[in-house]
């Protein structure tokens, strides 16, 4: 299996996904953008099979129009309203085959409500999740449309994923996420690693992604919401004491958003 990463738009990655070397078939994970798209299907002498989304988002569903007038491909996604050319609509439990890769559907509620990620157990050597906007490199995306429970949950439901688990986010904000970690955990020398080695790549204008489970539960403040100094800043960023980790989460989110 190969995953392909397509830099598009400001921040975006798109992911092209090769089930099998031996097959031209690809399949492309959340295209705001068709053009890319078409390009890297060109260059790399591959076949668009389908179209997967995460959620409703335009940065992540506008190339979707123009790919299919050149390929008429199945689209998967959520049940949403607001995307109306899935052909197939995917919910919590279920199962998705991709060129004969299996991949589990997880609904993680927060950035969006439709949000789902896509979750392959059995890569080798690692898992593979697809995460979209709901975990990031460093963070997690803006809550417009949940709660902080939810949100907080759904980024459990992740974190509890095995820790080798390799981690494909839809956006490059590592070093900004990774700052603002900083700010949060000022003394945690993983947090302080991981900006300086993201730094560096982004200099060479390099990926920061993938990342792994392992990596975001060491550094990643919106999976550490249970950890004493994570508590011990959100509790004195907002003036009071957090008796839950959805009550540090939403301290956490509320102060990046104005970071």
């Amino acid at each position: 299996m190969q995953i392909y990463c397509l830099p598009a738009l400001e921040t975006n990655y798109f992911w092209l996904l090769q089930p099998d070397p031996k097959s031209s078939d690809a399949y492309i994970f959340d295209p705001g953008d068709a053009a890319p798209v078409l390009a890297a299907l060109k260059q790399r002498e591959l076949t668009l099979a389908g179209i997967v989304l995460t959620h409703h988002h335009w940065d992540h569903t506008d190339g979707i129009d123009e790919l299919l007038e050149h390929h008429q491909v199945p689209v998967y996604g959520p049940h949403s309203t607001r995307i109306p050319q899935v052909t197939q609509p995917l919910a919590e439990g279920d199962t998705l085959e991709l060129g004969g890769t299996q991949w589990r559907i997880l609904a993680t509620p927060g950035h969006t409500l439709d949000h789902i990620v896509y979750y392959r157990p059995d890569a080798k050597p690692n898992g593979v999740l697809i995460a979209g906007d709901t975990l990031f490199a460093g963070g997690c995306g803006r809550m417009f449309e949940g709660d902080p429970e939810r949100f907080q949950q759904s980024l459990d439901k992740l974190a509890q994923l095995p820790a080798n688990t390799t981690l494909y986010c839809s956006h490059e904000y590592t070093v900004a996420n990774l700052v603002f970690a900083q700010a949060v955990e000022p003394e945690n020398p993983d947090i302080a690693a991981r900006l300086n080695s993201a730094r560096k790549k982004r200099e060479q204008h390099q990926p920061t992604v993938p990342s792994t489970i392992a990596l975001e539960l060491a550094t990643n403040p919106f999976l550490r919401c249970t950890q004493a100094p994570v508590v011990a800043s959100a509790s004195e960023y907002s003036g009071c004491s957090q008796d839950s980790a959805a009550d540090v989460f939403a301290v956490l989110r509320r102060w990046k958003d104005g970071f």
